[in-house]
């Protein structure tokens, strides 16, 4: 008799599993017809491999099938989806303009809200009135709870109607099956224990933006705001949920970006390395970001040559002071070439410059590694470098005029500053690290602005385009926030940014009276240019 297609793929999947759960000496010895499940006992560990992966595939089969639920949220129509994975989080996919990413909690399972469309006439409703922006946090709480629960007992249902579907044709047991239904539903429920252990309401403060939703301060707001403001989820929801709104009502173009007056805006770069891409970069942060001043912690070249020298020439056009310090693969023929310019301020030896409200201090590298003629000091002379740096801050200090930042090439450089300067900036290893040293100064360091520059292309992958916005108040002139923006490599045309605020503003009492309802009239659009 012919069997069906179903029938035959499920005695394949049950034969395939038969042989890797029967003994060896039972297959050669034991002559079984095709279905015959009876014969020597399998080792109990092999067993319950196969049966944890029936389980995870089942789950997951039923997780795909019917494991999301469409509800509103405020104003728009979301399908929210669990998802296995590695390292949990929350996506929130706002189509087209991007995704956001929140490190919400640590669990084998992602929930991804899609937010489909706006509703026309919920819309509407809140553009007519007003006064419906101050419940907005409240409706979207309501919702969003409603809709996690309904995701819950959809899940529940999903993932233990897929494992006892696959335990019931792979085993052909009533039981072996129930059984692979109750082992899903508890390894679900885990899952969902670890969730709720892990919960971080506070991820939506350092948000990661992809697409167009790249240009994170117009959706999540200036600095100073993020201090007072950014403390409770519930209200910074309903803000992405208004700013959102905004969005697609300015027919997808984001709306212009207000700088707050009580903020100083200082881009770090670092590590050009001849890549004539980054001063485009450079000039379209300085525009889009409304930069006050510019921080560069060297490697602009890669020999130092004088011939190299007209590369620096864009600088004088990128529309805001230019601090630079000397870093290994910059000689002192580029130091002197650049000292000409007018709005760069070369910094070395513990010079100490003023700009932009900032008192900035810093030195070049103690090496010069293109040089191959004479021998380098190593760490020790950076080291050096460093404590000379350090004494001069302190000078500083008792005279009455300390520095807010420091700057330096090497990290080893910069570290010796610890305890000096409240921030130190830093470049040279191509990667970012932000860290707080033990005297409570922040060593912050930057990645590779040029992407590594013609030397990428020895590595297998382009190396990432990195810079990051520095906020300061202005009058303690304190890191409010920092925004780090990573862009694709050579041939490569990803955008994301990652907002991010100092451990001691997190750890700030939430305000005591409601953050400010935002005001419904919107300001004209206009393009955002793009980095």
């Amino acid at each position: 008799m012919v069997r069906v297609p179903f029938r035959a793929a499920a005695d394949r999947v049950r034969h395939r599993l038969t042989r890797f759960t029967r003994p060896k000496s039972a297959a050669r010895t034991t002559a079984r017809t095709p279905g015959d499940l009876t014969g020597a006992a399998p080792k109990p560990y092999v067993r319950a491999l196969s049966m944890l992966a029936v389980v995870v595939i089942g789950a997951w089969l039923g997780l795909l099938a019917v494991g999301s639920i469409r509800t509103p949220v405020g104003p728009m129509d979301t399908n929210m989806t669990l998802r296995p994975s590695l390292t949990g989080g929350s996506k929130i996919n706002v189509s087209p303009l991007g995704a956001l990413e929140l490190d919400s909690h640590i669990a084998p399972l992602r929930l991804d809200v899609d937010v489909d469309r706006l509703d026309p006439v919920r819309s509407q409703a809140l553009v007519d009135q007003p006064e419906r922006f101050s419940g907005l946090q409240d409706e979207v709480t309501r919702d969003v709870a409603a809709g996690t629960r309904e995701l819950a007992v959809r899940s529940c249902v999903a993932v233990i109607s897929g494992a006892t579907a696959l335990g019931l044709v792979v085993y052909r047991r009533p039981r072996r099956a129930l059984a692979a239904g109750g082992l899903a539903l508890t390894l679900l429920a885990a899952s969902g224990v670890s969730a709720y252990a892990t919960w971080n309401p506070k991820s939506v403060l350092e948000p990661k933006f992809s697409g167009l939703l790249s240009s994170a301060p117009s959706l999540v707001g200036d600095a100073r705001s993020i201090v007072t403001e950014f403390d409770i989820y519930q209200q910074e929801l309903a803000r992405l949920v208004t700013n959102v709104t905004r969005l697609y009502d300015a027919t997808s173009t984001l709306p212009v970006y207000q700088p707050d007056p009580g903020t100083i805006r200082a881009l770090h770069v670092s590590d050009i390395h001849l890549n004539p891409a980054a001063w485009h970069i450079i000039a379209s942060l300085v525009e889009q970001y409304e930069i006050d001043v510019i921080i560069d912690s060297g490697d602009t070249m890669d020999h130092g040559s004088a011939a190299e020298n007209g590369f620096l020439d864009p600088i004088r056009d990128l529309g805001a002071p230019y601090v630079w310090v000397r870093g290994n693969h910059d000689s002192m023929v580029t130091q002197a070439y650049l000292e000409k310019f007018r709005n760069v301020r070369v910094l070395d030896d513990g010079r100490t410059v003023n700009v932009a409200g900032l008192r900035i201090a810093g030195t070049g590298d103690a090496q010069f590694t293109p040089d191959r003629s004479k021998p380098v000091g190593g760490k020790a002379a950076v080291e050096l470098e460093g404590m000379r740096l350090a004494t001069s801050l302190r000078d500083q200090e008792q005279a009455g005029t300390p520095v807010d930042i420091a700057v330096a090439h090497d990290p080893n450089t910069a570290r010796q500053t610890d305890g000096t300067v409240p921030l130190v900036l830093a470049g040279h290893l191509h990667n970012r690290i932000n860290e707080q040293l033990k005297g409570g100064t922040r060593l912050k360091v930057e990645g590779s602005t040029g992407g590594g520059g013609l030397r990428a292309v020895q590595n297998d992958k382009p190396e990432k385009v990195r810079a990051s916005v520095l906020y300061l108040d202005r009058s303690t002139r304190r890191l409010q926030a920092w925004d780090e923006i990573t862009l694709g490599g050579l041939g490569l045309t990803t955008a994301e940014v990652s907002r991010h605020l100092p451990e001691e503003n997190l750890k700030k009492d939430a305000p005591s009276s409601p953050a400010p309802t935002p005001s419904p009239t919107r300001s004209p659009a206009r393009p955002t240019p793009s980095p």
